[in-house]
């Protein structure tokens, strides 16, 4: 990352003198703000760790999701997940078109559909379970194992109050 010093010249940045730089005023203090910066960093080093920037956590949920539930409804999906149904579309459009997820109508509702993982749906569910292992092994590490299930209640309860 570089910034443009007033001579005009590119210079090195040094990102902890840079954020030292920014107040963040009631920012600093508000927990939704630093749910999302967590957020943030943890869907970006889980993409890193896959290796797939095209494949995002959220495939990796609906890839879940359908695969512990076969024939689970995009609707069931978008509750679980917490995900609007607009931006579950493209999701799963994207693994069906990947031969990842299969989608059949329903028999008595023509506008409804049911999801199931296909052979190469079921492999990558098994891959992206090593990396989401690990992946969680490191957010144990900082969070630390004896916090966890209080930190974990705690983001639980957020999302069901505010639901």
């Amino acid at each position: 990352m570089t910034r443009q010093p007033v001579s005009g010249k590119p210079g090195p940045t040094d990102p902890v003198a840079e954020a030292a730089e920014v107040r963040l005023g009631l920012l600093n203090n508000y927990i939704g703000f630093h749910l999302r910066l967590a957020q943030d960093a943890s869907f970006h080093a889980f993409s890193k760790r896959v290796g797939r920037l095209d494949l995002k956590p959220g495939h990796f949920t609906a890839l879940l999701l359908i695969g512990q539930n076969p024939g689970i409804t995009p609707t069931a999906i978008s509750r679980m997940s917490g995900r609007h149904k607009s931006t579950l579309t493209p999701a799963l459009r994207s693994l069906e078109k990947r031969n990842l997820v299969k989608r059949q109508q329903v028999e008595a509702d023509r506008r409804s559909c049911t999801l199931t993982l296909t052979e190469a749906g079921e492999r990558m569910l098994a891959e992206l379970m090593n990396h989401a292992e690990d992946h969680d092994r490191n957010l144990d590490r900082i969070v630390g194992k004896e916090a966890k299930a209080q930190f974990v209640r705690i983001l639980r309860r957020i999302a069901l109050e505010l639901y």
